[in-house]
């Protein structure tokens, strides 16, 4: 298992193919995208995550991040 902050679609696949890991954890990345296989799959670009909101007990940085 791979976990890099804001690891691309690309180098998690490269990974994969490379046998670095059989799996990529997408944390950070998942919070800020929501919607996050389908921007994979759309090869969409990737919102930024708000590590200040962490954990901040109100709906930013967990709800109000756009999605496609």
């Amino acid at each position: 298992m791979s976990s890099v902050t804001l690891r691309s679609r690309i180098s998690g696949n490269q990974a994969i193919e490379k046998g670095e890991a059989e799996l990529i954890a997408y944390g950070r990345a998942a919070i800020a995208n929501p919607d996050l296989p389908e921007r994979f799959a759309q090869k969409a670009e990737l919102n930024l995550y708000d590590r200040p909101s962490f954990y901040g007990g109100t709906e930013k940085g967990y709800t109000n991040y756009p999605v496609l």
